[in-house]
């Protein structure tokens, strides 16, 4: 999926060593409705949790699922205000 196209974050919870297709699979995706550039990260190793950038409508599909959460906001990060003059901090 290209990264231009609005994604959700969801959580899933997996084993040690879990891959970006174990999460496929594990939540019954489509490779079309999950960002693999952003992959799967760990965000809490010590539960074994894991988040990934899903289409809006695959993360509404699988939203109640069994060890998984979300789907989250994922708005985009952008600066604010005017960009300062390297040196310069207000």
């Amino acid at each position: 999926m290209p990264t231009e196209n609005p994604t959700v974050l969801v959580g899933v919870t997996l084993w040690p060593g879990a891959t970006l297709r174990d999460a496929v699979r594990r939540l019954r995706l489509a490779d079309d409705e999950v960002d693999s550039a952003y992959g799967l990260v760990a965000v809490d190793p010590a539960r074994h949790v894991y988040a990934l950038l899903v289409t809006p409508s695959a993360g509404q599909r699988i939203r109640g699922t069994s060890g998984a959460g979300g789907p989250h906001a994922n708005p985009r990060i952008e600066p604010f205000g005017p960009p300062e003059p390297d040196g310069e901090k207000g």
